[in-house]
């Protein structure tokens, strides 16, 4: 699969953020995120395993009770069913991947 980049197939959220799928296969799923400042995205947890990058803008992460201050070029893991959410501090643009795929994500 490929995909190449363009500003269509962004989904809003009421969360204060837009999510678009860039591409995926059996088992991953890779997502762009644009973050806005000053939202929060609640903690949550879910039955992936999520693999992120942060491409611009500053976010503080919290994963499994422990609280990241993230920067562009910082990249994280959250195992499958820990508890994560994050504090937009820039807008901020995101990449994450996926495993297993998430039948949610797809377009």
């Amino acid at each position: 699969m490929f995909n190449r980049s363009g500003d269509e197939g962004y989904e809003k959220s009421d969360l204060g953020f837009e999510r678009k799928t860039l591409v995926w296969g059996n088992k991953t799923l890779m997502t762009e995120f644009r973050l806005k400042s000053g939202k929060e995205l609640p903690i949550h947890k879910h039955p992936y395993e999520q693999t992120g990058y942060l491409v611009s803008g500053r976010i503080n992460l919290k994963i499994g009770g422990e609280r990241y201050e993230t920067f562009p070029g910082d990249s994280w893991v959250v195992p499958e069913n820990v508890e994560h959410g994050a504090e937009i501090l820039e807008d901020a643009v995101a990449i994450e991947i996926f495993s297993p795929v998430r039948e949610d994500y797809l377009p």
